[in-house]
């Protein structure tokens, strides 16, 4: 009976490596969202020398300003994306398979990339995706048209609680909890 014991054991151990293809699914993923959002900018400064054009009457520049802006939080919600990818790539990783030796020698790693546990990852991932939400809203306040007080009301509720969360993720990680 040991060794059927031990057979199983070890395949139940060995059983953790299947967490491999999502380390390498979200490791193609965020390289593929770095790629995209590293375009995205790259056209989006590409577009820009026209800025400068006398031939542009001031509500084209103000367009296309606006544009721009857009533009940059899409880019910025990107790269957070691929942020997000990242880490939960490495966490994964850290916590299924094996230590990630270089990140631990390294004075370049920061303590966002090495994950202890699964609360430690998933905390991680949530100030991330946090950062992710406070850019999408900004772009969608972008684009926001006020037409009522009520319209304003709503916009400024929507910033305080964006700020009482950030406010709260703060002091969740200030006490440890």
């Amino acid at each position: 009976m040991d060794v059927v014991e031990a057979i199983f054991e070890k395949l139940l151990w060995n059983s953790r490596l299947i967490v491999l293809a999502a380390v390498v699914a979200s490791l193609a993923a965020a390289v593929a969202m770095f790629y995209m959002a590293s375009v995205d900018a790259f056209y989006m400064i590409s577009h820009l020398g026209h800025y400068a054009s006398p031939a542009l009457t001031g509500e084209e520049r103000v367009a296309l300003r606006s544009t721009t802006v857009t533009h940059v939080v899409e880019i910025v919600d990107g790269y957070l994306l691929a942020t997000v990818l990242l880490i939960f790539s490495l966490g994964l990783y850290e916590l299924f398979i094996s230590k990630i030796d270089h990140a631990e020698g390294s004075d370049s790693a920061s303590n966002v990339l090495m994950i202890t546990s699964l609360d430690d990852l998933k905390s991680r991932l949530a100030k991330v995706v946090m950062m992710i939400l406070v850019v999408r809203y900004f772009e969608f306040a972008l684009s926001m048209e006020f037409t009522t007080p009520l319209d304003l009301l709503q916009f400024a509720g929507g910033i305080a609680l964006l700020g009482l969360a950030l406010y709260l993720s703060h002091m969740a990680d200030k006490s440890g909890h």
